[in-house]
């Protein structure tokens, strides 16, 4: 399938577009607002287009009909950290055909555009802490036995886009220590910059993009 992404939160957007091109479907796009992703609809209409909710310039609810007319074709699927029944319900109006949890599973949310792409409407707005079940171990789970309490706080405060000097005054170190414990991170995943150590953990489910958590237990 042929999947447009809108997502201000461009960690989040980018590992997605990863899974989703690892998965072997075709990312037409990686949008961070709603202005672009309109220039993206109508230039390269995609099967589906993954949209987040909440934007700088307030939720995207009020813009789905334009976004709709913008490409007629394309099945719209809301990904949100939290979305109540009104915001469902305003959904459903607009024939939004999916809305996805951004604290899911990669598996499960391909799972739910697979479902959209065949004609389905699909509503998982659950949080995360209601599901149940253990994740699949991968290779970045194995890694993560490794990393040090540290360097797991070093992760998810990267996660959350602060920068190494922020990082040092919040954990009380000198830069210097904390450059090392991102290098030391960086290593360990097998990665080159903070960018791809994050989207290398939010892929395998370690951290949150959307709130910086360490999920892994």
């Amino acid at each position: 399938m042929r999947v447009l992404i809108c997502d201000d939160h461009a960690v989040f957007a980018d590992s997605l577009a990863l899974v989703l091109a690892d998965a072997g479907h075709t990312v037409v796009g990686v949008t961070y607002s709603p202005d672009d992703a309109l220039v993206m609809l109508r230039r390269h209409p995609p099967d589906i287009c993954m949209v987040d909710l909440h934007f700088p310039t307030g939720s995207v609810v009020g813009r789905l009909t334009e976004l709709r007319a913008a490409s007629p074709t394309t099945r719209f699927v809301v990904v949100s950290g939290f979305v109540d029944q009104q915001i469902v319900e305003a959904g459903l109006r607009a024939d939004i055909r999916g809305f996805a949890h951004k604290g899911q599973q990669a598996s499960e949310i391909l799972a739910l555009l697979r479902r959209v792409h065949a004609g389905e409407q699909v509503v998982d707005h659950r949080p995360i802490r209601q599901r149940t079940g253990p994740r699949p171990r991968s290779q970045a789970h194995r890694v993560a036995q490794f990393l040090t309490p540290r360097e797991r706080e070093v992760l998810t405060r990267l996660a959350r886009g602060e920068s190494t000097a922020t990082l040092a005054k919040a954990m009380g170190v000198t830069r210097s220590t904390a450059r090392s414990h991102v290098q030391s991170v960086l290593t360990k995943l097998g990665v080159h910059s903070q960018r791809e150590a994050v989207i290398e953990a939010a892929r395998h489910g370690l951290v949150s993009v959307e709130t910086g958590e360490w999920l892994v237990s």
